[in-house]
């Protein structure tokens, strides 16, 4: 992280007043939080050493400050990330994102973000309102997202999310045993008291997901989930109100309802270190901006969950057989409307 430093001498009116008190006195361009922030991450010396903020200091003390820059300075700058390019032309640029990316940058990402990666990897893209992304993945997810690298594709494609004639279908492994293919019709809100999750909330937007199965377990559920709207976490919010939360969610789990006993102890300690959501946007479809072309991809599923499955299958195969997988071919029929309304939100 780019930087510089600032040194100093206490003064006499200083003398005797904590150190985050006194810098702050000199140094009013910083707020005092950032300046404790920064002695707590060793980037001040008094006198050569470290010390707390509450350490007192005295007229002659010699004070180094090594000055942080804002991690904001970083969210539009090019970085050579690498990228799992599934198609690009002149117009488009489809991606299967990994898990741990952030799509767009935003406070504690300012950096290492799909966004860094396209500047670097097309610089033009940088004269394009959000750098052509028109449509994001949550951080742990992972799977197919289109960008434009023209601005008449961007709004051709803004067009087509609107008019749900883009197409995506998810795949999650999620908790407990659903029975029957199903639909859930929540609205979608923040959450009232923790303003970082989102929640059923009445006084929400309208939240629409429509789910699959494709293999039962005795403790999980492999399913197929396309949306109708596109809330932020919408995937993860509605499978917890099912009560069958995605594996492995932070946020969204429910890990009283983990049947530990039921599983063995290979089984469990892959669960219990599987540290993202099972989810995967494993299928896209669109028309091409320029030539009006039908355009569709399918990606495997990543290894993580591929591997999770697999040992899933082995342990509890027995409680059902794999449902029948449907195609693909028709992702354009208008019944099949996965879509997501609302431009940049989170899909899943």
């Amino acid at each position: 992280m780019s930087h510089d430093e600032r040194l100093l001498v206490i003064p006499e009116s200083h003398a005797g007043l904590r150190l985050d008190v006194a810098l702050q006195q000199l140094l009013p361009e910083f707020s005092r939080s950032k300046l404790q922030e920064w002695i707590k991450d060793e980037f001040v010396f008094v006198n050569q050493s470290h010390v707390s903020s509450k350490h007192k200091v005295y007229a002659g003390d010699e004070i180094k400050i090594i000055v942080q820059q804002n991690p904001e300075k970083n969210a539009f700058l090019p970085e050579a990330i690498p990228l799992d390019i599934i198609f690009e032309d002149e117009t488009l640029l489809v991606i299967n994102k990994s898990a741990g990316m952030v799509a767009h940058p935003a406070v504690g990402n300012w950096s290492g973000t799909l966004l860094n990666a396209l500047l670097h990897h097309v610089p033009d893209i940088g004269h394009i309102p959000r750098c052509g992304i028109v449509h994001r993945l949550d951080k742990e997810t992972s799977g197919l997202l289109v960008v434009a690298k023209t601005l008449s594709a961007q709004t051709h494609l803004v067009q087509q999310l609107q008019a749900r004639t883009v197409k995506r279908e998810y795949r999650a492994i999620v908790w407990g045993q659903l029975w029957k293919n199903g639909v859930v019709n929540q609205p979608i809100g923040r959450h009232p008291s923790i303003r970082t999750r989102m929640a059923i909330n009445l006084s929400g937007k309208p939240a629409v997901t429509h789910y699959e199965i494709l293999e039962r377990f005795g403790v999980h559920t492999y399913l197929r989930c396309n949306l109708e709207t596109g809330r932020t976490h919408q995937i993860r919010v509605h499978m917890q109100y099912l009560k069958a939360p995605i594996v492995g969610d932070p946020v969204y789990g429910l890990k009283s309802i983990m049947p530990i006993k039921s599983m063995s102890d290979e089984l469990r300690q892959h669960i219990l270190g599987f540290h993202r959501q099972a989810l995967h946007a494993i299928r896209l479809g669109l028309i091409h901006p320029l030539t009006g072309e039908a355009m569709g991809w399918s990606i495997d599923l990543p290894e993580d969950m591929k591997n999770l499955l697999e040992m899933i299958r082995i342990e509890q195969s027995d409680v059902a057989d794999p449902l029948e997988d449907l195609g693909f071919e028709d992702y354009l029929d208008e019944s099949s409307d996965d879509m997501d309304d609302d431009i940049l939100e989170d899909d899943e």
